[in-house]
């Protein structure tokens, strides 16, 4: 907000710790003539780069030569027509980061892929993230297609020996997709290995994930990315075929799960039920109606 010629506020007096001295001594940015729309526009929000047709000058000052104590780094003044120098202070135009404390994400239907990228670039950005059913990732093109990939990449060898130096081939579907996160992260820095930190991946659903809200990415669905008629595959066939050995005991847990889960949701629904009823046949006197009224209820 600027202020009126003749009440200056806290913040404007604290200007006048700036003497007319310092304020020549700085370097004044050559002076266009303003445009009709510009002579009393709003000055740059926050910034310390000129705009054109403007007679800007940025400023440091502390918080020990402004009165109010609120403001400090760059202000920025512009002389105006009719008026002496506006003060406008810099908005705050960074808000706090929001992350979750964990997220869990439901990896069915995902593309291998795109799921990848997206939880690369959360994971650098501080979010802790876990996929869980990484089984059942979703990989485009025909099966027979991603099963000659891997074989072609089983086939990349160091000359020395490969169990001691590498590069290690997963077979499990959570490997795999951690490999594919990784590659897309700079794991050798310590930035890398402390988002690679924030990642957890499992096959299933395993407790106490199974009792946890799960989210899904759309930028990376299946049914959203690829078109209708399109081949594709999933991570758990591939690794089934490829030497993963324990596609039959997820599938039995998980069928565990999803059994407990059904009954939940029938004693949630019973329970649901019965309150709605217990509701509707509730009778309140009229003495402890007027009791709750007046205590808001």
């Amino acid at each position: 907000m600027t202020d009126k010629p003749g009440k200056l506020s806290a913040q404007a007096l604290g200007l006048a710790a700036l003497s007319t001295t310092n304020l020549r001594a700085l370097p004044r940015l050559p002076r266009n003539p303003p445009l009709p729309n510009q002579a009393s526009g709003p000055c740059s929000k926050g910034t310390t780069s000129p705009k054109r047709h403007c007679d800007f000058l940025a400023v440091p000052i502390s918080q020990q030569q402004i009165l109010a104590g609120e403001v400090g780094g760059f202000v920025c003044l512009r002389r105006l027509s009719s008026s002496p120098f506006s003060f406008y202070p810099p908005e705050r135009t960074g808000t706090m980061s929001s992350f979750e404390s964990v997220v869990v994400i439901d990896g069915k239907g995902h593309l291998l892929g795109r799921l990848a990228s997206i939880v690369a670039k959360q994971l650098l950005n501080g979010q802790k993230i876990v996929i869980v059913r990484c089984e059942a990732l979703n990989i485009s093109g025909e099966f027979f297609r991603a099963k000659l990939k891997y074989h072609a990449y089983l086939r990349k060898m160091t000359r020395y020996n490969p169990t001691r130096g590498g590069p290690f081939h997963f077979r499990a579907p959570s490997r795999i997709f951690y490999k594919a996160v990784r590659g897309m992260i700079p794991h050798k820095t310590a930035r890398g290995a402390a988002a690679l930190e924030r990642l957890k991946v499992f096959e299933g659903v395993p407790p106490p994930y199974d009792k946890k809200k799960k989210m899904v990415v759309p930028q990376a669905l299946r049914v959203l990315r690829l078109q209708p008629g399109r081949k594709y595959c999933t991570v758990g066939r591939l690794s089934h075929e490829v030497g993963w050995k324990y596609q039959d005991v997820v599938a039995r847990l998980e069928e565990r799960r999803k059994a407990k889960g059904a009954a939940y949701y029938e004693r949630k629904k019973v329970a649901a039920r019965q309150l709605s009823d217990a509701k509707k046949n509730a009778s309140v006197k009229e003495e402890t109606a007027k009791a709750l009224a007046a205590y808001g209820y």
